[in-house]
Order: structure tokens, then C-alpha cells, then sequence
């Protein structure tokens, strides 16, 4: 399969052939199995203290002529604490149980649970690559609401990696016909649920994803473009090509990344 390569001034300069990891099968079950390993493995272990529900004396007996028990009373064996008595007689309070007022739960959730969801390396690897093979599908990258050119897949000339200015990656993002998907990644809403109060108020799209061989200047130009990621090829993992794992995000690749592919074989199992 090949691909034209675009200049800055949106004119075609010719064409490059892609490597084996754009061949890959599209296997969206797998790619969506590699994002979950990877998000479960960034999860903060979380749980109750162990002393939560336990902090006051609660002690309740059932034995014969035993002071301060509950023997004859006609009350449940559930552990109390004593508000107040007079003589032999006391105020009770259920306490310690799970299903009293205070007490402790009845399953918390244990910070020691293992969360991580694994995933083999060879599965990983064919993960990935189907997931690039995804980005030079239009259908598969429309079909995920993407706004995308018409001439889309294309690479783009490496004279782009030496960008270092926002305002001009942003003015050739929109020579390229992409105005629509940098729109599409301004707008955000505000979260529905309790992580508005968890530092996390706000969601964005995901919009433009740009390939490069190495670090380069442009890496801090697009940084601040909404919804736009960059990242190195030899970095790439299956949520960056497949955020939240849907596939065929669209994608930018330079002609220098294309060649660290295929000089350097990422993601190809030995």
C-alpha cells in the first residue's frame, strides 16, 4: 500500500510504500483487551482503613448471671455498646456489626486486590499493529467521528518535525483540511459524574494524533493544540492509537517516522 506525502504548502511530492505493520488484520476485540491492560495497570490501589466501623469498645455476652450481658434479656446477638445504665441495667447501642449505625462494612475493598488485567507480549505487539493498520482505514477513522480531508490517509514531509511554533502547526493542520477536527477538539463538556470533584471536572475529544521519528521541536509546538497528541514511534501503545479503545483514530505520520518503522521492525514479533 502506498500513500502520498504532503508538503506544508499541501502539494503532493510523492510517494512512500508502507511497512508490514500496516497490514496487520483489523481485530478491534484485541486492541480494546490491550487498551484495558494498559489502563488497569495506571489504577491507584484503593481501600478502607482496617480500623474503619472498629474504633470504640463494643462487647456483648451471652453467658449466665455475667454483668453487663444480655443473657434473658430477649435481645439479638448483635455486639453493643453501652450510652448509659443504672445499676445492672444498661442503654445499649448496636455497634461493630455491618448492618449497625457506625459499624464497619461488611466487604470493603481491599488496596492488596491484584487489578491488573495482563495481556501476552506477542498479543500486545499484534495489538498494536492492527491498530495502526486502523489508521490508514477512512472508514474505520470516520466511523469513529473523526473529521477528516478527503484525501485522507496521506503521510506528511518531514520538514514538519522542525516546527516549533503552535500558531504554525496549527495553520498547516488546516492547509492539510483538518479545521473541522481541531474544532471538534475545542469543545468540552463538563463530566457527569463525581469526578467533577476529583480534579477532573471537565472532558475533551480526542482529536489529531502525530507520529514522529525522534524528539523534535514539533513535540512541544502541538502540545497545546486541544485534543492533539504527539508521540514518537517507537512509543506508541494501543490507547494512544485507540483512546478508550476505539480504533482508527485519526493519524498523522511523517515520512521520517514511517522509515524509523521500517528500519528498526517496532512492533514486529521476532
Amino acid at each position: 500500500m502506498k500513500l502520498p506525502i504532503l508538503t506544508a504548502e499541501n502539494v503532493k511530492r510523492g510517494e512512500k510504500e508502507l511497512p508490514s505493520q500496516f497490514q496487520e488484520a483489523y481485530r478491534p476485540d484485541l486492541i480494546r483487551r490491550a487498551v484495558h491492560a494498559l489502563q488497569s495497570s495506571s489504577r491507584q490501589p484503593y481501600g478502607s482503613s482496617q480500623e474503619a466501623g472498629l474504633r470504640h469498645s463494643s462487647k456483648l455476652s451471652k453467658r449466665r448471671r455475667k454483668y453487663r450481658g444480655s443473657y434473658g434479656l430477649g435481645i439479638s446477638r448483635v455486639n453493643r455498646k453501652i450510652l448509659s445504665r443504672r445499676g445492672t441495667r444498661f442503654n445499649w447501642a448496636g455497634a461493630f456489626s455491618p448492618q449497625t449505625r457506625g459499624g464497619r462494612r461488611a466487604h470493603p475493598p481491599k488496596p492488596w486486590k491484584i487489578r491488573v488485567q495482563k495481556i501476552n507480549f506477542k498479543e500486545n505487539q499484534k495489538a498494536i499493529r492492527s491498530a495502526i493498520a486502523a489508521t490508514v482505514n477512512a472508514d474505520v477513522v470516520r466511523q469513529r467521528g473523526h473529521k477528516i480531508p478527503l484525501p485522507y490517509p496521506f503521510l506528511i514531509d518531514s520538514s514538519f518535525e522542525a516546527m516549533a511554533k503552535t500558531k504554525d502547526v496549527e495553520a498547516f493542520l488546516q492547509k492539510l483540511g483538518f479545521h473541522e477536527e481541531l474544532v471538534r477538539g475545542e469543545y468540552k463538556n463538563i463530566r457527569a459524574g463525581i469526578g467533577k470533584l476529583r480534579g477532573r471536572p471537565y472532558q475533551r475529544k480526542k482529536s489529531l494524533l502525530i507520529v514522529v521519528s525522534e524528539s523534535c521541536p514539533l513535540m512541544t509546538a502541538a502540545q497545546n493544540i486541544p485534543g492533539v497528541d504527539i508521540a514518537i514511534a517507537k512509543s506508541l501503545n494501543a490507547e494512544l492509537l485507540a483512546p478508550g479503545g476505539s480504533p482508527g483514530r485519526a493519524t498523522l505520520w511523517t515520512e521520517k517516522a514511517i522509515e524509523a518503522l521500517q528500519k528498526h521492525k517496532f512492533f514486529n514479533t521476532p
